[in-house]
Formats: C-alpha cells, structure tokens, sequence
C-alpha cells in the first residue's frame, strides 16, 4: 500500500512534467549548447567522422530540442522520445565503440552504453506514460 502523501506526489502533474525535464536534460542540455556555440558543435561533428559537419550538428539541434520539447509538453511525446531514442541508439556505434577499444577505456565506454541503453528504457516509458495520458495525441 503506497503512503497517501506519496501517492499524492507521484499522482501530481508538477512531478509528471519535473520527471519529463529530467528525462530529457541530457538532450535539451546538449541541444542548446551545440546551438549556442554551433561551430563547437560542428567541430564535434567532424570528429567523429559525421560530414558534412554542419549539416549533422543542425539535424542534431532539432532532434534534441525538437524531441525534448515534444516530450516535455506531451504532445506527440511518442514521436519526440522515439526520436530521441533511436537517436541514443545511433551514437553508440558513432561515439563509443566500446569493442574497437583498448581497456579501461573499453570499460568506461561499455558503461556509456549501458546508461545509453537505461536513457533508451525511460523514453520508452515516458512514451507510453504519454499516451496513456492524452489517448488523442
């Protein structure tokens, strides 16, 4: 039996959209900073071998920000966390391929992907959650 003030607090649409910025910080954070400092975000581009640059780090921008936002106001969210999942999915090959590298750096990468995989099982929930919450969406 959940405690009422828990129940109350998890029942709360404040939670529900704080847990949705969390969720997503990872995403907006890194969305604005590429689109703050863009040639930054074109140089990280360019080092993992995404050419042409620039054009990577804008679809990039929109993906973190677009998606996120979907998220967070919980329309479409199924399209704005898919978006960023398959997005998550994507960078594991990209930038950490834990298998091509030597230890310990294999290791920590390894952990990078797991947490990427743990971001990927949120999106999913944070999905569901949105659909079942607004079924017109």
């Amino acid at each position: 039996m959940t405690p009422q003030p828990i129940r109350s607090l998890l029942q709360s649409q404040a939670l529900l959209v704080l847990g949705r910025i969390l969720l997503t910080f990872m995403f907006w954070s890194s969305g604005l900073a590429k689109l703050i400092d863009f040639q930054e975000g074109v140089g990280e581009m360019a080092h993992f071998g995404l050419e042409p640059a620039w054009i990577f780090n804008l679809a990039t921008i929109i993906v973190q920000l677009g998606g996120s936002l979907l998220v967070i106001v919980n329309r479409q969210a199924w399209l704005g966390a898919g978006a960023l999942a398959v997005f998550t999915v994507l960078t594991i090959p990209l930038a950490h391929p834990f298998w091509a590298m030597p230890q310990p750096q294999a290791t920590m990468e390894m952990y990078v992907v797991m947490e990427h995989i743990t971001v990927v099982g949120g999106l999913v929930l944070a999905a569901i959650l949105g659909v079942r919450s607004n079924p017109s969406a």
